[in-house]
């Protein structure tokens, strides 16, 4: 063999080595990559929802040394629901009456175990810690600006906008939460999640705004992100410990919980909260009594109440929003909840006393008329409790 062409050869084979080390090397990269992109295929997004620690970075949160609360049981009859259950590809639900667990049952080979995905109920938590944190004076004022907590969004799309205007989903910033369009914003968060690159700096790089901050009500689930950022800059410490020990830990929840990370371990505030559907339950359960449980008060009552309340401009809608929490239209007084894509959903009624934690793998949740029929299921069970 010429001497050019073996070396030519060696030089050809030693290529292909770099290449596949480099592959190697980012292989899990690709796989999360894959992962995302057929993360809601109809073979696959029941199991996917229930394993999320197999497929993301994640954190677990820390409890110390809480035990577990009880829940006490007492099953009874509900209206039937075997119909939306099928429909809406529901893999668990847990309901309960003043404390008590009347129903609970699990679907499409799901198990009470199973730690769910929350998706953007996990919203509604991190309001929860927001009002802890207030309260203990961690966060002195929700009208001062974000950057207050945040130096690093000066001169972002977030500049000038108030803790309150993200609360309330109102920063006015511009972005994409279209969940079916390959480029939007929010699928093009879920690959710099996927890849393990910075949320931070995605949330940085958020430079045009849509309107004015504080004119209008605009679902922008970065907002929530943003609010995360306040929390970290104003304690100095991550949302996963926070969540633990200020809250997940003191209510008692039965399994650990974990967090969804990007590739610097910053939580995924927005929607990567995983636990029971019956620690869902627990949670609405702290909502319904005003932030008590057992003989302490883990979220402020007054918190409770104005979280939860209908605040923001969502004039012309047909829904209502506070402080990431939702509020149907035509609620009656205490009656709000926390709510997910692909169904997920914590609804709480005080006029009834009844609690309803639902997690599915609803690859049809985006249809118009879904969301008011899961309402009307959910109100015929408060129903037929009261």
């Amino acid at each position: 063999m010429k001497p050019f062409l073996r070396w030519g050869l060696r030089g050809l084979v030693a290529l292909l080595l770099l290449v596949a080390a480099g592959a190697a090397w980012k292989w899990p990269d690709v796989q999360r990559l894959l992962t995302v992109n057929a993360l809601f295929d109809e073979d696959r997004i029941v199991a996917n929802f229930s394993g999320m620690d197999e497929l993301f970075f994640h954190a677990e949160i820390p409890l110390g040394a809480a035990s577990a609360s009880q829940l006490p049981v007492d099953l009874r009859p509900i209206p039937d629901v075997s119909e939306w259950v099928e429909e809406r590809w529901v893999t668990g639900i847990v309901v309960l009456k003043d404390g008590t667990v009347v129903h609970e049952d699990y679907f499409l080979g799901t198990l009470p175990e199973d730690r769910r995905i929350s998706w953007s109920v996990a919203k509604s938590f991190l309001s929860a810690l927001f009002g802890i944190l207030l309260e203990e004076g961690a966060i002195s004022d929700i009208d001062a600006p974000v950057t207050r907590y945040v130096p690093e969004l000066a001169g972002s799309g977030y500049d000038g906008v108030s803790i309150r205007q993200v609360l309330q989903m109102s920063s006015g910033v511009r972005f994409n939460e279209d969940y079916f369009d390959f480029n939007s914003d929010i699928n093009r968060m879920g690959r710099v999640l996927a890849l393990g690159g910075s949320m931070d700096a995605f949330a940085k790089g958020i430079t045009e705004r849509e309107r004015p901050p504080g004119e209008r009500w605009q679902y922008v689930s970065i907002d929530t992100h943003v609010l995360g950022m306040v929390i970290r800059g104003a304690t100095g410490r991550s949302a996963v410990e926070l969540m633990g020990e200020r809250l997940l830990g003191p209510l008692g929840i039965e399994s650990q919980a974990y967090y969804l990370t990007d590739g610097y371990g910053v939580a995924f505030v927005l929607g990567g909260l995983n636990m029971t559907t019956r620690d869902y339950a627990r949670f609405g359960q702290l909502f319904l009594q005003d932030g008590q449980w057992e003989d302490r008060g883990i979220v402020p009552a007054e918190w409770v109440r104005e979280s939860t309340a209908p605040s923001a401009n969502t004039t012309g809608l047909n829904i209502q929003y506070g402080y990431q929490w939702w509020v149907p239209a035509d609620a009656r007084p205490g009656e709000f909840f926390a709510r997910g894509i692909y169904g997920q959903y914590v609804y709480v009624d005080r006029q009834s006393g009844v609690v309803i934690a639902v997690n599915s793998a609803d690859r049809g949740f985006g249809a118009i008329h879904v969301f008011q029929e899961n309402l009307e299921v959910f109100r015929r069970i408060a129903a037929a409790l009261s």
